[in-house]
């Protein structure tokens, strides 16, 4: 099987951190020259240092803040005029807080829907040309279960993924034929700290202890555990392979089985 990416270059979405570092590494550790792109340039930096170069690559970082949709575009065409080549795109962006959806403002919905599908299409603009220059591209976008079945709690988060779903597979049919694959991986309960900010605002609205919010998640996962983020970076470390070149337009689950649809 051909999962070596030598002489590919990636785009780390959300890479100082959680699922997009652990993602960053296991791409870096299959020959991928990575470019992490975040807001934080000190931890940019920090991620960067840790980046496996067994294979002589160059790593390189990209300082945004997806919350500024309008930097977006002037920023990534200025790294591509120094830096042309472009062979893959992680989408992954931290999620809304949550609560109700029907107490959240239209001005939410707004940023979010800007931080996450949006900033995707900008992205995804600038880097395609490139993908399709070289006739192998991978756009994986880094969503969550609640697209295929909407967490309670986090409804702005389970409308703008239903959303990023939408665009992926309008992606997927659009440049399937340049050797472009587009796909989402939908994580579930990981061990990010993402989860630990949920977990301890339930607990803070139930008044129960965090190792009781904890197990009550844990029950309904048929693995008994949480997801690691290496366990998600590595499925989308195959999906951005060679070996993945005729998976195209699909939603995958890393969730221990807690999704109960197919």
């Amino acid at each position: 099987m051909n999962l070596d990416l030598t002489g590919k270059t990636a785009f780390v979405c959300g890479s100082t951190q959680g699922i997009g570092k652990a993602t960053a590494i296991e791409l870096a550790l299959l020959g991928a020259n990575i470019t992490l792109v975040a807001r934080n340039e000190d931890k940019l930096k920090a991620v960067l240092d840790e980046l496996p170069r067994k294979k002589g690559q160059k790593h390189r970082y990209l300082l945004i803040d997806f919350s500024k949709t309008n930097q977006i575009n002037s920023r990534i065409e200025r790294h591509l005029s120094k830096y042309p080549e472009a062979h893959i795109l992680i989408n992954n962006t931290g999620g809304p807080i949550g609560g109700p959806v029907l107490q959240a403002s239209p001005e939410l919905f707004v940023q979010t829907f800007n931080e996450h599908v949006v900033s995707a299409q900008i992205l995804t603009q600038s880097i395609a040309p490139s993908m399709i220059k070289a006739g192998f591209g991978r756009i994986i976008n880094v969503t969550s279960i609640g697209m295929k079945q909407p967490i309670i709690g986090l409804g702005v988060s389970n409308t703008v993924r239903g959303a990023m779903g939408n665009w992926a597979k309008s992606m997927a049919n659009e440049l399937g034929e340049y050797g472009i694959t587009t796909n989402n991986v939908l994580p579930g309960y990981t061990t990010t700290a993402r989860l630990q900010k949920v977990n301890e605002m339930k607990a803070g609205s139930t008044g129960k202890p965090i190792a009781d919010v904890e197990q009550d998640l844990i029950k309904d996962i048929p693995i008994g555990r949480f997801t690691t983020p290496q366990e998600t970076a590595a499925v989308i470390a195959f999906l951005c392979s060679p070996a993945a070149a005729s998976v195209n337009g699909v939603s995958i689950p890393v969730d221990g089985g807690k999704t109960s649809s197919l």
